[in-house]
């Protein structure tokens, strides 16, 4: 195929590199950026530096935040050949998809958005890398109109450049599970932080507090946009979270030792639970 990537930042310039790496299809790279477009090239991440032609494309995939990617389909789809497939892979699908489809069907063209279950803690093209996505959860959440083989091609381009499982899920389902995979960490971690010992911590700390704080170097902009458009799945999440936290202050408050062997037995077997699932589970 020859893929158009929209966007050269930690996912999309790892999105090139990796099917530079595993595939054999024509890469272009587009960014707002000259310098990281000629990076790219440099890098042989891409075949070629985009032009401004929108033609010719098998499949597009932007990699902006949300309101930038469904700005820039909205200024420029119309450009595309119909038979374009466009895909994005953001973290949020739900009303967000629902309004690129809309978009794509008043242009005669079919729309699937993606979302790889990978990053790092810190973005940009010069962190991306073409193993990002080795042995990842890819989600691919399409629409019940939405065409078989578009769906089948998304499902092995993700296992080319690295997918280790993809799950194929409605976009509402997917905002539903990921406010608590993936978004309620985010604030879990950037709430963690901010306690006065931080700046002592060090000589202190192991994995668990490098665990539940690697992602607290979130980019706010892009962050901000997945939250609000996840809201009451994450409203939802956290409120949970916040119920349970208080049961293990309450124990602690009124020195209850039994409560506290409760509510720690009660998470360990709900996690042991878990991890047995898990493994029963196919790639």
């Amino acid at each position: 195929m020859k893929i158009l990537v929209v966007g050269l930042g930690l996912i999309g310039g790892s999105i090139c590199k990796a099917l530079k790496k595993y595939t054999t299809h024509y890469v272009v790279g587009c960014d707002i950026k000259s310098d990281i477009q000629f990076a790219a090239l440099r890098d042989v991440a891409v075949d070629e530096e985009f032009s401004g032609d929108f033609s010719g494309y098998d499949l597009a995939i932007v990699s902006l935040f949300p309101e930038a990617a469904e700005n820039f389909l909205r200024e420029n789809i119309s450009k595309f050949d119909k038979t374009t497939l466009i895909t994005d892979v953001c973290g949020i699908k739900g009303a967000f998809s629902a309004r690129v489809k809309a978009l794509a069907e008043e242009n005669g063209m079919r729309y699937v958005g993606i979302h790889p279950m990978a990053g790092k803690e810190f973005g940009g093209y010069q962190n991306s890398n073409a193993d990002l996505f080795q042995k990842a959860n890819f989600i691919v959440a399409p629409f019940e109109d939405s065409k078989d083989e578009d769906i089948e091609l998304l499902k092995a381009l993700s296992y080319e450049i690295g997918a280790g499982k993809v799950v194929v899920t409605s976009p509402e389902n997917h905002d539903k599970m990921i406010a608590y995979t993936s978004q309620l960490a985010h604030i879990v971690s950037s709430a963690y932080v901010k306690s006065p010992e931080l700046g002592l911590e060090c000589g202190f700390s192991g994995g668990s507090f490098q665990d539940m704080t690697r992602i607290a170097t979130m980019n706010e902009k892009m962050w901000t946009d997945l939250f609000m458009q996840n809201r009451d799945n994450l409203i939802f999440e956290l409120d949970t979270l916040i119920e349970n936290l208080n049961k293990y202050s309450h124990a602690l408050r009124f020195s209850d030792s039994e409560e506290m062997l409760r509510l720690i037995a009660e998470g360990r077997k709900l996690k042991e639970d878990n991890l047995r699932h898990r493994v029963g589970q196919p790639n």
